[in-house]
């Protein structure tokens, strides 16, 4: 009897970009899985080698095809599929312009990434952009840290800031119903799951393509769930942040006081410039409202430099704002000028690269800066009894890696426990000893 031969082919995904393009590449490993593929953790074992890229800004389009080339020298008898949003950006024009690559899949409708998978190998070098998918696709098996998830509960965006290409890529605002976001969430605690991560390009917009308001509705809805769980609510647009909102995580301990607002800048006319209707001493009060009302809460904020018309008199209101606001954390980049946003024809755009320098160096100021209002801020945790959800096991030692609510996976600081006892994806509860830069030191409260 002839032996039945094994069709199955390994795949591995490379992720870039954002906790959104996460849950992309969480989908295309279901959807691959399905059709009989296996999934590889390292692309040595992989036949199909899968780049789900960014391309939000210069640097993260440069980071997609670097990391597609270094594959094609690394690996050069490998198909090699170019996915994700720069794929879903550039199209066809990817395959005249990288002869390293396979095949081009767009990212609105990631279910069918076995039909270009199994295209590029009978040869064909495709390039898709499907229709947008379903709402709520499956997924299995989770990338993030144990024990934290990310739900994705909207797509695209609506708000139209003149700087970003997220529209131009991922489309118009397209909301999840609360029900589903709700099946999801019950589904991830169900498996095990203690941190639930929402996003979107704008938590709070959710249902207003539908005229609805539906994120407090969400979140009202979530807190009639029972069980001990986090949920951290990552991105809301400032200039339409619900102050109801305060309200709900005063009253809901499970919904963290964790609030990311990206600023962007603090000077009226840059914001103007980007399409923002908020100024300095708006956001400002913003900050004193949430802290007012929740003493406790951790805010995470993003500054953008180099925007074209940006003056040294904007440089120093965006550091003065920075100083008072005193903001837990802070990201900052620099300005991209990016082919078909309104920023790009903007008066001073084409100067951009000119001005580079300034910007970066001003980035590198912003950055000390808020180092020391961050080290600040973690100083007051010390001596505090906080749940930590641990990461990952220190090799070799006796402690561990994890985060307490005020951190966000990956972008944050992170907590070093000091225990050989912590189990990854589990809450531990700790008492916060010292500080080492910007991580805060542990003990479990059951070893002191």
């Amino acid at each position: 009897m002839q032996e039945k031969k094994d069709n199955k082919k390994t795949f591995f995904i490379e992720n870039l970009g954002c906790s959104k393009n996460q849950v992309d590449a969480e989908v295309m490993i279901a959807s691959l899985e399905k059709e009989g593929w296996t999934y590889a953790e390292a692309p040595d074992n992989a036949e199909l080698i899968i780049v789900n890229t960014c391309g939000f800004i210069e640097a993260a389009k440069a980071e997609s095809i670097d990391t597609a080339i270094s594959f094609r020298k690394i690996y050069p008898g490998k198909k090699i599929l170019m996915a994700g949003c720069f794929a879903q950006r550039y199209g066809a024009s990817l395959l005249d312009k990288m002869p390293e690559i396979d095949g081009v899949f767009g990212n609105l409708n990631l279910q069918i990434v076995p039909e270009i998978a199994k295209s590029v190998f009978q040869g064909d070098r495709p390039a898709i952009l499907p229709l947008e998918g379903s709402s709520r696709p499956e997924r299995k098996s989770l990338l993030s840290f144990p024990g934290s998830a990310y739900v994705k509960i909207s797509e695209g965006c609506n708000h139209r800031c003149s700087y970003c290409a997220i529209p131009i890529i991922r489309g118009n605002l397209r909301s999840r119903t609360v029900e589903d976001v709700l099946v999801e969430i019950k589904g991830l605690l169900d498996s095990g799951i203690v941190e639930i991560n929402l996003i979107a390009q704008d938590l709070a917009a959710l249902g207003t393509d539908r005229k609805e308001k539906d994120f407090l509705k969400l979140l009202n809805e979530i807190s009639k769930l029972p069980g001990k769980f986090w949920i951290r609510l990552l991105y809301i647009h400032p200039d339409f942040f619900p102050l109801e909102l305060i309200d709900i995580v005063a009253a809901e301990k499970r919904i963290l006081p964790y609030f990311d607002i990206p600023f962007q800048h603090a000077a009226k006319p840059v914001l103007t410039g980007m399409g923002r209707k908020g100024s300095s001493s708006e956001y400002l009060n913003l900050v004193d409202k949430i802290r007012s009302r929740i003493p406790e809460s951790v805010i995470r904020s993003t500054f953008m430099v180099g925007f074209p018309g940006e003056t040294a008199a904007h440089r120093r209101e965006l550091l003065d704002f920075q100083t008072r606001a005193s903001l837990d954390w802070v990201g900052t980049f620099i300005y991209s000028r990016e082919e078909d946003t309104r920023a790009y024809s903007m008066r001073g755009s084409l100067a951009h690269r000119f001005a580079q320098p300034v910007a970066s160096k001003f980035k590198g100021k912003l950055e000390v800066n808020q180092i020391r209002i961050t080290e600040r801020q973690m100083d007051r945790f010390i001596g505090k009894d906080l749940d930590i959800l641990i990461e990952e096991k220190v090799e070799a030692e006796s402690m561990a890696l994890g985060r307490a609510y005020l951190h966000a996976a990956e972008v944050d600081g992170s907590v070093v426990v000091l225990s050989d006892k912590a189990v990854p994806g589990k809450m531990m509860q700790c008492r916060i000893t010292g500080r080492n830069g910007i991580d805060l030191e542990a003990v479990p409260l059951d070893e002191l």
